[in-house]
């Protein structure tokens, strides 16, 4: 978890999603990159004078925007007291290996959700704020594009800032390929937490192997974890995750995105949804 990419776009979460990032960085001595995440420009043909003011005021505000985020991240990763890499600086491979964390800032970067998929393909994790429909919450669109694009993790911030992050572990397995995904991707912070639980739900399995087989591939990676499987009862697998993750003081929730499709799961419902709109801690996902 050497590098961290953090889009920013000016909603009501970002406290949270920078001081996510930072927890993080000081857990790996991460360095973490900003970019200002902004709507794609609409296009307009120019073929009158109103046409071409109007052209020119959109780019004027989105550059005001870019600007306004920029001076948002470099204001909070200084007021965490990380010092500033500019981008392209030279580093070797050893100092970057011992260097602790740090942050920089990408100006010039094209507009619209395109970009970010194609560039989160070159850091450890994407840091976005949890989605929500309120006016102020982040955009579903930043998630998914992270997450779809980018075939790295995403690690969701939850709207209120958190406390600590890494040393109590909860992994919401459900025998699928993806959360094995988010297992391997996750292994940096296995290997530090203090406790780690794999839990799997009833109703919230596929065919793949059981949570007690998964705390066993763990232990020959050198990572104890213990297991549990719970009975539904009333409640949804998802449920079950969360107010499991509460009750054992949880501090990073471990799921893999999306088993159910999409469209299904806005039908239905699934876990991966009901995570997106009620989980309290950060949660890292995959696909």
């Amino acid at each position: 978890m050497k590098t961290l990419l953090v889009p920013v776009t000016l909603h009501d979460a970002l406290p949270s999603v920078f001081a996510t990032a930072v927890l993080v960085a000081r857990r790996f001595g991460s360095v973490i990159e900003g970019i200002a995440l902004r709507p794609a420009l609409a296009e307009y043909v120019p073929v009158d004078m109103v046409g071409g003011m109007t052209w020119l005021r959109d780019e004027e505000a989105d550059q005001a925007e870019a600007q306004d985020a920029g001076a948002r991240f470099v204001a909070a990763m200084e007021a965490a007291g990380l010092p500033r890499r500019e981008i392209g600086a030279a580093c070797s491979p050893d100092a970057a290996a011992n260097a602790g964390p740090r942050f920089r800032w990408r100006p010039d970067v094209p507009p619209g959700d395109a970009f970010l998929g194609q560039y989160a393909r070159l850091f450890s994790a994407t840091v976005v704020g949890r989605p929500g429909p309120e006016d102020g919450a982040p955009r579903m669109t930043t998630f998914e594009t992270a997450l779809f694009e980018s075939g790295r993790p995403i690690l969701l911030a939850p709207p209120k800032v958190p406390d600590c992050l890494g040393e109590s572990i909860l992994i919401a397995w459900n025998g699928s390929s993806e959360t094995a995904r988010a297992i391997a991707f996750a292994m940096p912070f296995l290997r530090r937490a203090r406790r780690i639980l794999v839990l799997s739900a009833e109703g919230g399995m596929v065919p793949g192997p059981s949570a007690e087989d998964v705390a066993r591939s763990l232990a020959a990676e050198g990572v104890e974890a213990s297991h549990k499987e719970l009975l539904a009862g009333r409640r949804t697998p998802g449920e079950l995750y969360l107010d499991t993750a509460e009750s054992v003081g949880c501090d990073l929730l471990i799921k893999g995105a999306y088993t159910q499709s999409r469209l299904r799961q806005m039908i239905f419902g699934g876990p991966t949804s009901h995570i997106l709109s009620q989980a309290r801690v950060p949660v890292l996902m995959a696909h």
